[in-house]
């Protein structure tokens, strides 16, 4: 593989670097600066990398700091407005935003000019997109007018296993998720972090879930931060052309799992919070096998290993992401990191392009996670749908060996309405059911990662190249394929 050829840009600090592919490996590896620059963009790039591993990455009292900032930033609002008694500011807030996409789809879609803002931001939305829109609206609407006490709204839409388990801590949490985890986001891509860690986990990641050492970084979001935190990142890392079709969707789909506190909050329901540290690690351990084994069947396995553009990524590209032997993986990583935060510039001025971004995607994804989030919790409660389709689960955990067999079989296709619907279903018989019935419902929820409320709309909207019918086949793939390695560890454990 030929070279590229030596650029010293603390030389030539007028050249252009629209000439250059900056997420091509080769090219990052070629671009030199002063010993001056060297060590003040290393030192920036090492100091915003702590940054963001604090924020993104570091527990305190069981919660990451980015956790408690975008729940402080809800609670604040929320205290701005009070009616009736009730705190309800990053609720209004919420319904404003989801009243005012609900009729702008509809505008948008069928009334406006061809070429106007508005068309331009729905055209590529499907014909049943604005009717989604008009239910998240409304539903909002009717749980904020029930909760300040003007309007006793249907227990259907508005109850503890619909709208009050979607909206307070889906829709309102997301809300605050996109705009919060911008402003920090940059310090995670965008000034060396991922680049060092890609050279360093190159070497693992690409064997193992034909995926860049980088998106080790995905996976870690998403199990500490937010399954949304994750998913965005993996959409902006693809936007941006440093994964392919293929990478952002194996990562989307396999490693935007379920964060630690809300597992916890999941495993304190099914009463095995005393053993926490043990579900979690099974879980932990049992999506990456699934992620091993996924991306290497129907559909991921059909993915293009091409880019946004269209550029195919060669073997060579692959090989390149990988140290040199010249130089070994560390000085390597180092190397990439201080050039991307070199060209990545203004870091103010990141944050602001970074805001700027996530706020055209934000409405549409809080939108559908109510209006999806809420139906698909009325057909778990409301609806036999889940039990009719648990008789086709029954074999399996009888086969398995799980007590209570069809207790199980029916909770378990209910985590394609949200990860924590399967666990809601056994809520009230807790005292009744096996501990090993309650590990095997809660752990397979938690690996399922594909779920209408949340991954699917998010997976969805943030560009990344899955279908609808793809994401339904690969929650199907996952369950069926999860549930005897669950099982295996449910024997083994209690």
């Amino acid at each position: 593989m030929d070279k590229k050829p030596k650029i010293n840009l603390s030389e030539n600090k007028d050249y252009d670097l629209g000439k250059l592919d900056l997420n091509e490996p080769q090219v990052l590896d070629s671009i030199e600066l002063n010993k001056r620059d060297n060590r003040k963009y290393g030192l920036l790039s090492l100091l915003l990398s702590i940054i963001a591993a604090f924020v993104f990455f570091v527990p305190i009292d069981g919660d990451i700091p980015f956790g408690i900032i975008y729940q402080g930033a809800i609670d604040f609002v929320e205290g701005l407005i009070v009616i009736n008694g009730e705190p309800v500011g990053a609720l209004l807030l919420c319904t404003i935003i989801l009243m005012a996409t609900g009729i702008t789809s509809i505008i948008g879609k069928y009334f406006s000019k061809k070429g106007s803002k508005m068309y331009d931001y729905y055209k590529a939305d499907s014909v049943i997109h604005p009717i989604l829109y008009m239910l998240g609206g409304i539903f909002i609407l009717f749980y904020f007018l029930n909760k300040i006490g003007v309007y006793n709204a249907p227990d259907i839409i508005v109850g503890e296993s619909t709208g009050e388990m979607v909206i307070p801590g889906v829709v309102i949490g997301v809300s605050f998720i996109i705009p919060v985890g911008a402003i920090f986001l940059p310090l995670l891509a965008d000034y060396g972090l991922i680049d060092f860690l890609g050279v360093l986990l190159e070497p693992l990641m690409r064997p193992l879930f034909k995926t860049p050492g980088k998106s080790a970084v995905d996976a870690t979001a998403s199990f500490v931060g937010s399954t949304t935190m994750g998913i965005v990142l993996t959409g902006r890392m693809y936007s941006s052309k440093m994964y392919t079709k293929k990478e952002a969707a194996i990562i989307a789909s396999c490693f935007s799992a379920v964060s630690i506190g809300y597992a916890h909050l999941v495993m304190t329901t099914a009463d095995i919070g005393e053993y926490f540290l043990l579900t979690y690690g099974v879980s932990f351990f049992i999506t990456f096998v699934l992620a091993a084994i996924c991306s290497r069947i129907y559909p991921l396995n059909r993915k293009t290993n091409e880019f946004i553009d269209g550029t195919v990524q060669t073997e060579e590209e692959r090989k390149a992401l990988k140290a040199g032997s010249e130089d070994g993986i560390v000085k390597t990583g180092a190397h990439r990191a201080t050039i991307r935060a070199y060209t990545s510039g203004s870091v103010p001025k990141r944050i602001v392009d970074s805001v700027i971004d996530a706020f055209p995607v934000m409405p549409k994804v809080v939108t559908l996670l109510c209006s999806i989030g809420i139906l698909g919790m009325i057909a778990a409660k409301y609806t036999p749908i889940f039990d009719i389709i648990g008789y086709a689960f029954y074999p399996f955990t009888k086969l398995l060996g799980v007590p209570d067999a069809m207790v199980a079989a029916a909770a378990v296709p209910t985590g394609i309405t949200e990860m924590f619907i399967p666990v809601l279903t056994i809520a009230d018989q807790v005292t009744q059911l096996h501990i090993k019935t309650r590990f095997f419902v809660t752990t397979v929820s938690m690996v399922q990662i594909i779920f209408l409320a949340e991954s699917v709309v998010v997976i969805m909207n943030t560009g990344i190249p899955l279908k609808f019918r793809e994401l339904m086949i690969l929650f199907l793939e996952r369950t069926l394929i999860a549930m005897p390695f669950v099982a295996l560890f449910m024997h083994l454990l209690f």
